[in-house]
């Protein structure tokens, strides 16, 4: 019989037709929604935000602040605006200040995000929609996989939306600054580490995206000895050349530290996050059968780039328990970031995550 996954028939919306889906669905009278977005300087901020607020007058929002030390002035200013704009669109709102470090610089983001969701009610709440676009992996990724444990389990809300505002130009802008060690995305430890695991063959599946060689770099030793590199390019993409690029760009990492065999690198559409969330789970159930009987296999992710692939990877890392291995961020470098006024000219996606639509 056919491998069935749990996301085949997934339903999802691109570019005007998720404005067509948020007017439609999120304007009945009978939705109740929780929207949880980022209130950061990232110019996507206030984009979904704007979609539902024309769409419905039922709509809270819960605004995540990222507090890391010593942000840049500008970066602050540009935050701040982004929140009033925000809070005009959503009058009834709360903010979330989460801290990223705690004591001695220890990554505490993903565990704070959790326990803060974990006291808000939803009772009553048809539909929650996470704006993953302007939050880090390691605040948007635990808080993504602990909303849909709750539905999965008939917890309120019903439903769970994940939009994402695609701008590859933008992504391209924003540089982080990554902290010096890597690790385990907070609920994405995949067993990494564990006894049962010392003997899997590893294969390590980095998401390739401009000036990350550094980032990507202190994974790769974070991880240790591994069997296999299978580097994500986005192809197609927007930009037709990007795949080449970037391959131009970590050549060294290819050739030298990686040793990636070119037979091994992994195309994924940009803009459509099934594509790379199919790949993985095909790679997976390969590598199951070739090494069930050699201590087994086990697939690492590390999504560094495109919000829209990094959701693919999030959903094959929910599904199967794979381990999410990151740097956090400490900082950002935007020295071309365009103005936040109006909204960007970017693309939306949108999965329904979990709900009413699935068995």
């Amino acid at each position: 019989m056919p491998v069935t996954h749990r996301w085949d028939h997934c339903v999802t919306h691109r570019d005007l037709d998720v404005r067509t889906f948020v007017t439609e669905y999120f304007g009945s009278p009978d939705r109740s929604v929780v929207v949880i977005a980022a209130a950061g300087f990232d110019p996507r901020s206030a984009v979904v935000c704007r979609l539902l607020s024309q769409a419905s007058r039922n709509v809270r929002a819960v605004l995540v602040r990222e507090d890391r030390p010593n942000p840049a002035r500008e970066l602050v200013t540009r935050a701040e605006e982004n929140l009033s704009r925000i809070k005009i669109l959503l009058p009834t709102h709360k903010v979330l200040d989460i801290p990223v470090f705690g004591e001695k610089n220890a990554v505490v983001g993903g565990r704070n995000i959790v326990q803060v969701l974990s006291e808000e009610i939803f009772d009553g709440v048809t539909d929650v929609v996470v704006d993953s676009s302007a939050l880090s992996i390691g605040i948007g990724f635990p808080l993504i996989t602990y909303m849909d444990a709750r539905v999965r389990q008939s917890h309120a809300p019903r439903n769970l939306h994940v939009f994402v505002a695609l701008d590859a130009g933008l992504d391209d802008s924003i540089r982080p600054m990554a902290s010096d060690t890597a690790s385990l995305v907070h609920g994405l430890k995949g067993g990494l580490g564990l006894e049962a695991h010392a003997d899997a063959k590893k294969l390590w599946m980095p998401q390739l995206a401009r000036g990350r060689n550094q980032i990507l770099q202190k994974i790769r030793q974070y991880l240790g000895k591994i069997h296999d590199t299978c580097p994500i390019l986005p192809f197609p993409a927007s930009n037709p050349r990007l795949g080449d690029d970037l391959a131009e760009e970590f050549v060294r990492e290819f050739e030298d530290d990686w040793e990636v065999d070119t037979r091994n690198i992994v195309y994924a559409a940009e803009n459509d996050p099934l594509d790379l969330y199919r790949t993985i789970l095909r790679i997976d159930d390969l590598r199951r059968s070739i090494f069930a009987e050699l201590g087994g296999s086990k697939l690492i992710l590390s999504p560094v780039g495109s919000k829209v692939l990094a959701l693919g990877a999030l959903m094959a890392a929910i599904e199967r328990k794979l381990p999410v291995v990151y740097s956090e961020t400490i900082g950002y470098e935007c020295p071309s970031l365009p103005s936040s006024s109006g909204d960007p000219g970017v693309d939306l996606v949108h999965v329904w995550f979990a709900g009413d639509v699935y068995p």
